[in-house]
């Protein structure tokens, strides 16, 4: 072996070391990329946990590309009038902040109605309802947000007028319809939007004039019933013919606060979530249909969706108000919810799914604990204290008075029995009817639908009992 000098073996050192510090940065931008990866990764299912299964399909056919196809998105597009003038009359830097805190404040009413802001370039301002979260309710959030914002301004003109200064107006043009929303950012989600309905809701703005909310046929028919309107004049569009204008004036004069139209009232924001419901029904009969274990031969998805009409058919009979029948449906659509974790105690851990689902639709605290209330009145024995628990009640056991009510309760026993909780049928029949004979429904609708066929069933298991 060569001898090495003393020179030639330190400049190997050296070149060693250089290495190991090489390598070490390496491992450093690779595991600051891994990072960056594994929360893009987590980023990508948190946003595909909220998109219903053909949407999750679009993104896995298209090879993970970021684009997603929507059928019903509400565009909103406005533009401030009159700012360039007022620039030339007042000091232009404080004119911009004041644009940029007015931008702020828009940010913000849209935020709180579940709209996503697309881009805001100079003095125009556009944003999204019904992405990227698929809704049912956008084209009444946007108008909603928008009558804010026209509110808010005439709040600040009033205030100018009084300090003998001038402001900007606002101009708005909407329409709903499809469009594709492409998704970009690593940290911070922002969309782009393409198609027709972008194109119309920025011809509307367009043809506005200041304070007016103007509004598209398409759009009008979905939120007409919330919002008085009138018509404007007819719009000729490239490709689409003439579409009808309307201007929004405020909201309908029962739904509102003093009937003045101005503010939203509680009747508002009922009828407001039992259109939300629908979204939440999608939202959890997906996943139950993924989720429940494969033994629930009873309480599956069926299970749930008899006693979500059950509740519907005997609230009606007893006479509940809108928003009671509202909470009953969520509580009924939740109650077997936690079967998707355990059988044992599964009321309770249904409460925990329903107070963390909840607040995304806007349900309050105050209605999250009466639905949660309702759902632990399915707990057996049932001991129903208010008028919706027992309600539920009802609906849950409503089989017992069926006709189909031997097949359903072979669905029960065969459940029952592949959890070691039940033995053979005929012992399971002699447990029947000791339940069917001691069970009372507990509202007058049930028992005046269910008491004759009830006593029915216990002769007819009576007969199918084998004596020892």
């Amino acid at each position: 072996m060569e001898n090495k000098s003393k020179k030639e073996l330190l400049e190997e050192v050296q070149i060693l070391q250089e290495r190991i510090v090489y390598l070490g940065k390496l491992n450093e931008e690779l595991a600051e990329q891994n990072k960056e990866v594994r929360e893009e990764n987590d980023r990508n299912a948190e946003l595909l946990s909220f998109l219903p299964m053909d949407s999750k399909k679009q993104i896995k056919m298209r090879g993970g590309t970021k684009s997603l196809r929507y059928k019903m998105v509400t565009v909103l597009y406005s533009d401030v009038k009159g700012f360039a003038k007022l620039a030339e009359e007042r000091d232009a830097e404080a004119l911009i902040d004041e644009l940029d805190d007015f931008f702020f404040k828009f940010d913000d009413v849209v935020d709180k109605n579940n709209i996503e802001k697309v881009k805001s370039i100079g003095d125009s301002y556009m944003c999204a309802g019904g992405i990227p979260k698929k809704n049912r309710t956008n084209p009444i959030e946007v108008i909603k947000a928008a009558f804010e914002m026209k509110m808010y301004l005439k709040k600040l003109q009033g205030e100018s007028k009084k300090n003998n200064k001038k402001i900007w107006g606002l101009t708005f043009g909407m329409h709903t319809g499809p469009v594709v929303a492409s998704i970009h950012g690593k940290k911070k989600k922002s969309y782009d939007i393409k198609g027709d309905t972008v194109n119309i809701a920025g011809r509307i703005e367009s043809t506005s004039k200041p304070g007016e909310l103007n509004i598209s046929q398409m759009t009008y028919e979905f939120v007409k019933s919330f919002f008085t309107c009138k018509f404007k004049f007819k719009l000729p569009v490239k490709y689409k013919g003439n579409i009808s204008i309307y201007s929004v004036v405020g909201y309908r004069p029962e739904l509102s606060v003093e009937g003045k139209g101005l503010l939203p009232n509680d009747k508002f924001r009922t009828k407001l979530q039992v259109i939300r419901f629908e979204d939440l029904n999608d939202y959890v009969l997906d996943r139950l249909e993924r989720e429940l274990p494969k033994h629930l031969y009873y309480h599956d998805l069926k299970h749930t969706i008899d006693v979500t009409i059950g509740v519907e058919i005997i609230g009606s009979g007893e006479g509940v108000s809108e928003e009671e029948m509202l909470l009953l449906k969520t509580a009924g659509l939740f109650h077997d919810f936690g079967q998707v974790k355990q059988s044992k105690g599964h009321e309770a851990i249904s409460c925990e799914i329903a107070r963390e689902i909840l607040p995304k639709y806007n349900y309050s605290p105050e209605q999250i604990d009466t639905i949660t209330g309702i759902i632990m009145a399915t707990e057996l024995p049932p001991q129903p204290k208010t008028l919706l628990q027992k309600i539920i009640c009802d609906a849950d056991l409503d089989y017992l008075g069926r006709r189909d009510f031997v097949p359903v309760s072979d669905t029960l026993h065969r459940e029952l029995k592949v959890q070691g909780i039940i033995g053979s049928l005929n012992s399971w029949n002699k447990l029947q009817v000791k339940f069917l004979s001691s069970h009372q429904f507990f509202t007058e609708t049930a028992r005046s639908m269910r008491r004759v066929n009830k006593v029915h069933q216990i002769e007819r298991l009576k007969s199918l009992i084998i004596e020892d």
